[in-house]
């Protein structure tokens, strides 16, 4: 884990109220793993102290990128930064997805931005030899950012573009046409999608890890902003920011608020 400040590279709007930040951190960009996350604070007098979550969407070389939308007032500055600004970086951080093991087949879903740590996950699962089926789903066509995936399969709420309903729902119908053996499953996205993907998971008999969002304002365990409930255990709850932010689906509870 590094504290530092990072240059930032470049700024991009991907799809409807998504971007892309890039900045060069050589002492993340060798070290970071899929599934981990950083811990941003902008360099503004107007930003709060408290620093923001983000996965790592994809490595090139020293340079890292995020992906975010605007959701509030820090993400907004984050949006408003130009090439050449500072960010703060606290990372990596969290647990990474399980990449190895025996399983040949990985199915990859994800939901609205939970398509952040996709890009980099599905390149180091290729490189570990396995097969990679990505689903991606969002509410309509303009929300989906597929930029650095190959050959994704979509999903619209509204039927903007490819298979109108949820993702998960798109991966029930592929897999009866398309059956994987030997497979599974990494998602990330809303609550109520990975709920449903938990119950696809456990109903089809597929390992799956699940990358939960969290108020993760430290990243550390200190603030213990971020608890979910265990399903076994000594302990209630475990803390998204340093026992997650991925997690095997049936260790959790998700509880929609």
């Amino acid at each position: 884990m590094t504290l530092c400040d990072a240059e930032i590279t470049g700024l991009r709007q991907v799809a409807q109220g998504v971007h892309v930040l890039s900045f060069r951190s050589p002492e993340v960009a060798y070290s970071i793993l899929p599934g981990q996350f950083l811990n941003l604070r902008v360099h503004d007098g107007l930003d709060p102290l408290l620093r923001r979550p983000f996965s790592v969407y994809r490595v090139e070389k020293e340079i890292v990128e995020v992906i975010f939308n605007v959701v509030g007032k820090g993400t907004a500055i984050l949006a408003g930064k130009k090439k050449g600004d500072m960010v703060s970086i606290l990372g990596p951080l969290g647990v990474p997805f399980g990449i190895g093991g025996r399983f040949t087949n990985a199915i990859l879903i994800a939901g609205g931005l939970g398509i952040a740590p996709m890009p980099i996950l599905a390149e180091h699962l290729r490189k570990a030899g396995k097969q990679v089926e990505i689903f991606v789903g969002a509410r309509t066509s303009d929300q989906l950012a597929l930029q650095h995936l190959k050959a994704p399969h979509v999903a619209t709420d509204d039927g903007s573009r490819g298979f109108h309903g949820t993702v998960v729902g798109l991966v029930e119908s592929y897999l009866k046409e398309h059956p994987l053996t030997d497979a599974k499953v990494f998602a990330c996205g809303p609550t109520r999608m990975l709920s449903a993907v938990s119950n696809f998971a456990r109903t089809s008999s597929l390992p799956c890890e699940l990358s939960l969002e969290g108020e993760m304002a430290c990243g550390i365990g200190i603030c213990q902003g971020c608890p979910v409930e265990r399903t076994n255990g000594e302990r209630r709850y475990a803390l998204v920011c340093t026992e997650g932010p991925t997690f095997d689906s049936t260790t959790i509870h998700l509880r929609e608020g």
